[in-house]
């Protein structure tokens, strides 16, 4: 059997899709630890894993608490690569050297934003596939942006020559995607397209097994009528008092019920017909809804079209407009703006979304691919077949 080191940032999203995937390795025999700052990431670990904690500094810490809501375009990605990315990168290298050494891995998993992983797989010569939690790094954000594709470039591949990678392969490696496996949590179906290399494993959402005990008044779902959960994740809740405002005013205009994920004292006046509570068991409730409202996030997207459940996205920041293009694209649901829908626009969208069939038909056409895709198996499945990995 073998040994696998999952490289991780401090993100939930980044870390979540690893945790039934690393399961799945663990019933199969094999040995599976995860390595990352315990910031987000320990409060995730069920308890019986293997996690080795990757210290972040004070610095680093200030940085990723950070919020850049406010950033567009070119500004948007020089913040997420050099205030973000690198000192992310250049902090956590020496502690997954050390999770190395202590793990002894045959081969690691590292996620895309988790850059210390590839330095130090390249570094050692070991073995990589990649993680894309979001299949929105399928394509070049920069691409348009010569300039700061070649200035984040450079701050990268500086890491890597720092971490110890010899000066030909950290000049000439692809950071976003390992030469041996890609593991894309995500279909063809969604994506839009099928072109793209043989080592791209598209395993669909690893979805499932995940603890949670939060309390939720189950009883609330007994009411007539569809129901809707409205959700901006775990990272954008704090800026939106007015979304959520103009999402209690839509849905206490129509003949639903509403789930929203915030503070009560965020939302304002909420109406009879709906209920705001700050968190929710997300997994555990969405079989009983009809429609999920959210900011695009890869995981919220994938876990509400696992349901066959249509959407209404509105994006944010980060990869969030790119998923967002993607619902739109596979027909599974209505777009729009976060920073300016109203409550009247935001009822539009939700009674478009509970009542065309178009709509639900797409989200059940994504949801057939990702239960076709295998999930957690599959991507055992293509761990166990990486290439150099020596099943002892």
């Amino acid at each position: 059997m073998s040994r696998f080191l999952f490289v991780v940032p401090p993100m939930a999203g980044h870390v979540n899709p690893t945790l039934p995937v690393g399961r799945e390795l663990a019933s199969r025999g094999h040995t599976v630890a995860w390595a990352g700052p315990p910031e987000v990431a320990e409060e995730l670990m069920p308890p019986d894993v293997t996690f080795i904690r990757v210290p972040l500094s004070d610095r680093v810490r200030d940085h990723i608490a950070a919020r850049a809501d406010d950033l567009r375009g070119a500004a948007a990605l020089k913040h997420l690569v050099g205030d973000f990315l690198v000192p992310l990168a250049e902090c956590m290298v020496p502690g997954v050297h050390a999770a190395v050494e202590r793990f002894r891995p045959d081969a690691l998993v590292v996620d895309q934003q988790a850059l210390a992983g590839v330095a130090v797989a390249l570094a050692r010569d070991l073995p990589w596939a990649t993680s894309a939690t979001t299949s929105a790094m399928l394509t070049d954000p920069m691409a348009m942006m010569p300039k700061v594709r070649d200035w984040a470039d450079g701050l990268q591949r500086a890491v890597l020559r720092w971490a110890g990678v010899d000066g030909r392969t950290a000049a000439t490696v692809d950071l976003r995607f390992s030469p041996q496996l890609v593991l894309v949590f995500s279909t063809t179906a969604f994506v839009g397209s099928d072109d793209f290399p043989d080592h791209y494993a598209f395993v669909g959402p690893a979805i499932g097994g995940r603890p949670d005990d939060t309390p939720f008044p189950w009883e609330w779902l007994d009411r007539p009528g569809p129901h809707v959960l409205v959700s901006l994740g775990t990272l954008n809740w704090h800026n939106g008092g007015r979304f959520f405002a103009a999402a209690a005013e839509a849905i206490g205009g129509m003949d639903a019920h509403g789930v929203i994920v915030a503070p009560p004292g965020l939302v304002g006046p909420v109406p009879p017909n709906v209920l705001a509570v700050p968190r929710v068991p997300q997994l555990a409730l969405l079989p009983r809804l009809d429609a999920v409202v959210c900011h695009a996030g890869h995981n919220t997207v994938c876990e509400a079209l696992a349901h066959g459940l249509p959407l209404v996205v509105a994006p944010i920041r980060d990869d969030q407009p790119a998923i967002a293009a993607q619902v739109e694209a596979a027909g599974a649901g209505v777009r729009v703006m976060f920073r300016r829908v109203g409550p009247e626009a935001l009822r539009a969208a939700l009674g478009a979304v509970l009542g065309d069939p178009a709509l639900r038909a797409g989200a059940e056409r994504v949801q057939r691919s990702f239960a076709a895709a295998g999930g957690p198996a599959a991507a055992a499945d293509e761990l166990e077949g990486l290439p150099v990995v020596v099943v002892r």
